[in-house]
């Protein structure tokens, strides 16, 4: 099969992901090769389980026609081949086989600097004000805002980089043409209607689950050369991006909160730790070797 075609094909079959896809490589030199092997040459790689996976899957997907489907829909398809897929991203252990794309990629460099900022979404007024505002400053800098697009603090991230009429890129924990949360449809179109980007690497229909959100976490985190966490529990999605982060070899940042604060326990915790502490956007720009 085409190479592209086949990478475009595996990022469909769900319960095989980048780790597996890897192994394939390792074993079969081109993701061409390894989509056209046989059963048996699948199955010293993956084990028989995810062979009858992928065997079954592969006797069913018509890649040609899915693919023109989707480019239809106006989305674009990047692998990790394409020239335009995020060096940095790239990088990381588990890189997603292919990223969808919404939006004009044309005005958009994904090799760019990259920031991400990411809270709860239980966030205080508090909270809001500071997203807002270091997300706009950071923008004015000349720095790409990366969220989630969840309620809280990563959609105020988001605000905060449109006013500044900087580059923003939500990634999605489901397809890239399913508002998610439905609450946020404003936001997704004021991304796509102001030089932004929705991305994801689920195939476009794809509902969010909870389950999927910590991959999408590690792709938030992964495109970024740092990530400023506002709000967030101990326990929380945005503690878990830190960590993430961190096991990157990403610059981890977040601002200190009010210890009666239910939200102050996860920032706090990353400054005992070593993060950065933020009082102002100077703190990020020093660490990123920019001026305002």
């Amino acid at each position: 099969m085409d190479e592209q075609l086949a990478y475009f094909g595996f990022s469909h079959c769900l319960g095989l992901g980048p780790v597996a896809f890897d192994a394939l490589i390792k074993r079969f030199g081109t993701a061409g090769r390894a989509y056209d092997a046989k059963s048996d040459e699948l199955k010293s790689v993956l084990g028989f389980k995810k062979q009858v996976l992928f065997s079954e899957f592969r006797n069913r997907f018509n890649a040609e026609k899915k693919l023109k489907e989707i480019n239809g829909k106006g989305i674009v398809v990047l692998s990790r081949q394409d020239k335009k897929y995020p060096h940095l991203l790239k990088e990381i252990s588990d890189a997603p086989i292919c990223l969808y794309v919404k939006g004009d990629l044309d005005s958009v460099d994904l090799n760019k600097l990259h920031f991400a900022v990411v809270g709860t979404r239980m966030a205080t007024s508090y909270g809001v004000q500071i997203a807002r505002l270091l997300a706009r400053e950071l923008a004015e800098s000349g720095v790409s805002i990366v969220s989630g697009m969840a309620l809280g603090i990563d959609s105020q991230a988001h605000y905060g980089c449109l006013e500044a009429k900087g580059t923003t890129i939500a990634i999605l924990g489901g397809g890239v043409d399913i508002v998610y949360p439905p609450q946020n449809k404003q936001l997704y179109d004021q991304i796509l209607n102001n030089k932004g980007l929705i991305m994801s690497e689920f195939p476009p229909g794809m509902t969010a689950l909870k389950g999927l959100f910590i991959a999408r976490n590690r792709i938030v985190s992964g495109m970024s050369k740092g990530v400023l966490v506002v709000e967030g529990a101990q326990n929380s999605g945005a503690m878990v991006t830190a960590r993430i982060a961190a096991e990157q070899g990403r610059d981890v940042f977040a601002v200190p909160q009010s210890i009666t604060s239910p939200v102050s326990k996860g920032p706090n915790l990353l400054i005992r730790e070593g993060a950065t502490l933020v009082t102002s956007v100077d703190d990020i720009l020093e660490e990123l070797n920019l001026q305002r």
